[in-house]
Order: structure tokens, then C-alpha cells, then sequence
């Protein structure tokens, strides 16, 4: 898969002030962690965001927003958000900030 350079871009802006957050490359696209944690990621099909089991459902409601598949598996606590989802400044920020909540909880790796 393709980087989306626009979608990194605003991914990092969302970040760029959090402390402990790093990035690389992952999931064919770029990934977001902190304190060593998956908390988001970026390719051409989406945003991917960690939001953690059972907190899901509020997001799933969303246009543009589905589960996140990997192969042929569903993986629950994590859901893609496409062009139209994180292309919404308010809607790209709340994922953001539960995802940060829900990581934040996680013990640093």
C-alpha cells in the first residue's frame, strides 16, 4: 500500500505536541506510538486508531468509519476511518483523543 503524505500531515499536527509520541514506518503506511503503544496509523486506504476493546462502538456509528480488518480478521479496538471521516477536523480529533485516552492507560512498553 501507498503513504498518504496529506493524512500523515494532519495526523502530526493532531501529535505533534503530545510527549512520549513517536513514529514509523508500519502496516505499509506510518504508524503513531506512544510510550511504545500502537496508538494510530496512516496509509492510502485510511486512518487506523487504536480506541480499544468495547470503546468502538461510538466511532462504528460514524460515516466513514468501519472495524478494521486485517487478512480476514476483525480487530476488535480498532477501527479505519476513511477520507471522509478524517478529512472532518472535529471527528479526526475526537478518535485522536479517545485513542490517547485508551493508550494512555496501557502500560509503556
Amino acid at each position: 500500500m501507498a503513504r498518504d503524505k496529506g493524512l500523515e500531515e494532519l495526523v502530526n499536527d493532531e501529535l505533534r505536541s503530545v510527549h512520549g509520541i513517536t513514529d514509523k514506518a508500519m502496516f505499509g503506511g506510518w504508524a503513531w506510538l506512544l510510550n511504545g503503544n500502537l496508538l494510530c496509523g496512516a496509509r492510502d486506504d485510511g486512518m487506523l486508531v487504536r480506541l480499544g476493546k468495547d470503546n468502538e462502538t461510538w466511532a462504528l456509528k460514524m460515516p466513514g468509519i468501519v472495524p478494521m480488518i486485517s487478512g480476514t480478521r476483525r480487530m476488535h479496538g480498532w477501527v479505519r476511518a476513511d477520507s471522509q471521516a478524517f478529512g472532518d477536523d472535529a471527528l479526526r480529533q475526537k478518535l485522536v483523543t479517545y485513542a490517547l485516552d485508551f493508550v494512555r492507560s496501557l502500560p509503556a512498553k
